[in-house]
């Protein structure tokens, strides 16, 4: 019913720029929250940073003044501006999605990551 589509991952170098988008597609009314995640090898999937319908903003302390989230509402589509990467930002990063359905009903959806590496 939704498809979230991510681009823009890729090998890096420490200090490098890396910007990822994600495009919601599908039985969409509206999308609440829209957000990234990350997961490493070995390690839990961790927010990153989130982009809610009041335009509100929320950062993983690990990230906070090198990344910005930004949105734009007419295109279902959530970006990730990725500054002064560091080796430790390595991990599969995916996009999630708060939909609300031509059902009315609300329910999260996922990409399929997109991975981020970023060499020493």
């Amino acid at each position: 019913q939704v498809q979230l589509v991510e681009s823009g991952g890729g090998l890096v170098q420490a200090g490098g720029s890396l910007r990822l988008s994600c495009a919601a597609s599908g039985s969409i009314v509206g999308i609440n929250t829209m957000g990234w995640y990350r997961q490493a090898p070995g390690k839990q999937r961790e927010l990153v940073a989130t982009f809610t319908s009041s335009r509100s903003t929320n950062y993983a302390d690990s990230v906070k003044g090198r990344f910005a989230i930004s949105r734009d509402n007419a295109k279902n589509t959530v970006y990730l501006q990725m500054n002064s990467l560091k080796p430790e930002g390595t991990a599969v990063y995916f996009c999630k999605a708060t939909v609300m359905l031509t059902t009315l009903r609300l329910d999260d959806y996922w990409g399929q990551g997109t991975q981020v590496t970023v060499s020493s």
